[in-house]
């Protein structure tokens, strides 16, 4: 059942820019009741809660917030909760991304700070939230925004990978509980997309047949499909197929195919990421964005 967001109060994280500034205009167009905004750069967020504001919202609530760390998402939420209320729509948008060989990532900088924000924040910020959307009783939803490398093995990519694979694992376990506990009100989507056109993977190729994407055509899909409370959704079309076909064709063949034929395996090679800013929805160190 789809439901509309009017009169509903819309938390995003990563919300400063990119497609998490998208998302928090979408809201603020089709009514929200309030819009939440979390972001760890507090210039950008000032700004894009300024332009809210003058996009006719009802009421903007900016958070400077770091993902990363749990003592901020526990305080954050419980603020939250205070002034605008247990959200009605949570989207987790917010991520990092590190694209280089394994044995190159430090162990704080990179491998922490993927797995933390990408993985371990989205699951704190639900729990944070979900008992009152739990008790609410009224219907929810929540966007968990995963990756294609999240289903297929990706080289220069594999702690990101690594967080993404575990991000829809979580994601949809937590719909199948939410359903068999007779929680279904609060309905579940996972958001797989390969690469997307926000400077997050600047240099990487798509692999054949899967073009990068606009932003704007993501989030009106994912917004479409969050709304209507399905549980998946995958762009391309092209990410449905490799993975399918990554879970019937024997490994050395599956090899051969992805990276002979997709070129899945080298889209990387060209990568060179955004450059370093204080952004919480691009690729910096502490810089947090979408896919």
């Amino acid at each position: 059942m789809s439901i509309s967001v009017a009169g509903r109060v819309v938390l995003i994280t990563g919300a400063a820019m990119g497609m998490g500034r998208l998302y928090a205009e979408r809201a603020v167009r089709e009514g929200a009741a309030a819009v939440v905004l979390w972001d760890l750069n507090a210039e950008a967020l000032a700004d894009t809660a300024a332009a809210l504001r003058e996009l006719g919202a009802a009421a903007v609530h900016p958070y400077t917030v770091d993902v990363a760390s749990l003592p901020e998402i526990t305080d954050t939420a419980a603020q939250v909760i205070r002034e605008a209320g247990v959200p009605d729509i949570l989207i987790n948008n917010a991520g990092i991304v590190r694209g280089k060989y394994f044995w190159e990532h430090t162990p704080a900088a990179d491998i922490d700070a993927v797995m933390q924000i990408n993985t371990l924040a989205p699951m704190q910020i639900t729990r944070a939230f979900l008992p009152g959307m739990i008790e609410r009783r009224t219907p929810a939803r929540i966007l968990n925004v995963a990756s294609a490398s999240g289903t297929l093995s990706v080289p220069k990519m594999s702690v990101y990978t690594a967080s993404k694979w575990a991000v829809i694992g979580w994601s949809d376990s937590l719909r199948l509980e939410l359903n068999e506990s007779g929680n279904g009100h609060v309905c579940v989507t996972t958001l797989i997309p390969s690469y997307i056109k926000t400077g997050m993977f600047e240099g990487a190729r798509g692999p054949l047949l899967t073009p990068l994407m606009e932003p704007e055509y993501v989030v009106d899909k994912a917004w479409e499909a969050l709304l209507a409370g399905k549980a998946r959704l995958q762009l391309p079309w092209t990410v449905a197929l490799g993975s399918a076909l990554r879970n019937v064709l024997p490994q050395p063949a599956w090899d051969v195919v992805a990276g002979r034929v997709f070129k899945v395996y080298q889209s990387m090679d060209h990568f060179t990421g955004r450059k370093p800013a204080a952004s919480t929805d691009e690729t910096a160190p502490k810089e947090t964005t979408q896919a």
